[in-house]
């Protein structure tokens, strides 16, 4: 193959590559841009049809496992909640956490630091021996089975019970509650999830979750997963509302105690039985920071990615290998322009257009991800290197998924007994 082939190859690459990023800017926007927004709903407001009710019984569970540095802050956001008088709890499901998580919120508690009800700190204890339970569902699944063995507070015929899903990394704003249990009752909805704004702590996180929330945006389009008639279902873990009737009916975290991504199955589950999901942006009411570091945002992926994929190698080898192409493509050939440049003249084509293209239009992706979901620029023009993180994700997360070595959840392994 002589170097003049090469390069047209390369140049061709180069063009397909900025055909990919418009493509992906366009159909961004006609999906995610357009989508549902969840807003606040003001404090105190009468309640209507579809506005929250106040003889309502809320249960608010947040699974944590060695969330030391962490529950606190979500914590205090929760108690800070604007409910308008709403009968509601808060329940802390330790999942035998070793990292002093209860002993720390127990002790804030004693100091009046927090008040007391409604918060509880609830000791899930150790998962039962020769099961298979994975990541938040033992601790979700001992929390509902606990309360459900308690009176309920004040029983009212036109109330409804709400089960609140939330994860540790995640802060509220203080009409984020009340405004998702408005929406759920003003629509039917027998699940309602919020995707949250996507807070970026660490090097990792900003080389790599922006393009993430991208392929999310594009691979579970909101509008078809509340179409009750396709079969797209979608859930975000952080923040997951059921109606606890509907909830109970598909037989709760229990009835997949050993799924791995169970928001995406209690989702589908949701749908399977005929009830209401309803997905939308919370990104107002909603921040989520999810890993400290490369080491857990390495460990999150790999986790999740072939599984997302409904196993499908070739769909995650191909997805792994878009990225690469569509990420890290251009700054390649940005390079290979500079060394070309180096080279006496000939009569070769320059691989400097599209490789600019390509760059410009990476950015307009971060501009209008700023625009849209508050994501900020920082460490943009490290797309090339998010790109080659998620390509090799990809076949790792088939290794670790079909052999089961290394496939951890916070340390903890996921190959089954």
């Amino acid at each position: 193959m002589t170097m003049e082939l090469v390069l047209q190859l390369l140049l061709l690459a180069g063009w397909l590559a900025a055909f990919g990023l418009l493509v992906l800017l366009l159909v961004l926007e006609l999906t995610m841009g357009r989508a549902p927004r969840l807003g606040a709903t003001p404090a105190g407001a009468s309640k209507g049809e579809g506005e929250a009710n106040g003889r309502d019984i809320l249960s608010v569970i947040v699974p944590a496992y060695n969330e030391a540095t962490r529950i606190k802050g979500c914590v205090g956001a929760l108690l800070a909640s604007e409910l308008g008088g709403m009968n509601w709890r808060l329940i802390v499901a330790d999942d035998d956490s070793s990292d002093g998580t209860v002993e720390g919120l127990e002790a804030l508690i004693k100091t009046g630091a927090f008040p007391s009800p409604p918060l509880e700190v609830l000791r899930c204890g150790p998962r039962p021996a020769g099961e298979t339970w994975s990541g938040k569902n033992w601790p979700c699944s001992e929390a509902v089975r606990q309360l459900s063995q308690r009176p309920t507070p004040d029983p009212d015929p036109s109330a409804t019970e709400w089960l609140l899903f939330i994860d540790a990394d995640v802060t509220v704003a203080p009409a984020a509650l009340a405004s998702a249990v408005a929406e759920a009752r003003r629509s039917g909805a027998d699940l309602l999830t919020l995707a949250p704004r996507i807070r970026c702590g660490c090097l990792a996180e900003w080389v790599v979750q922006p393009i993430v929330v991208a392929l999310l945006g594009l691979g579970f389009p909101i509008a078809r997963a509340n179409d009750p008639n396709d079969d797209t279902a979608f859930a975000a873990g952080p923040f997951m509302l059921f109606r606890r009737s509907s909830y109970e009916a598909i037989g709760g975290h229990r009835a997949l105690a050993g799924e791995v991504v169970e928001d995406l199955a209690l989702a589908r589950a949701i749908k399977q039985q005929g009830l209401r999901l309803r997905y939308l942006l919370g990104i107002e009411l909603l921040d989520l920071e999810m890993y400290p570091n490369f080491s857990a945002l390495w460990e999150g992926w790999t986790k999740n990615w072939h599984l997302g994929l409904n196993r499908n190698p070739l769909l995650t080898l191909s997805s792994g290998a878009l990225v690469l192409g569509l990420f890290s493509g251009p700054w390649l050939l940005l390079l290979l322009a500079g060394l070309q440049a180096l080279q006496p003249p000939l009569a070769w084509p320059s691989l400097l257009p599209p490789a600019l293209v390509g760059v410009t239009l990476q950015l307009a992706v971060r501009i209008w991800s700023r625009w849209r979901f508050g994501l900020g620029l920082r460490h943009w023009w490290l797309a090339w290197l998010g790109g080659l993180v998620i390509g090799a994700i990809a076949p790792a997360s088939i290794w670790k998924t079909s052999t089961g070595r290394g496939w951890t959840w916070r340390g903890r392994s996921l190959r089954p007994y």
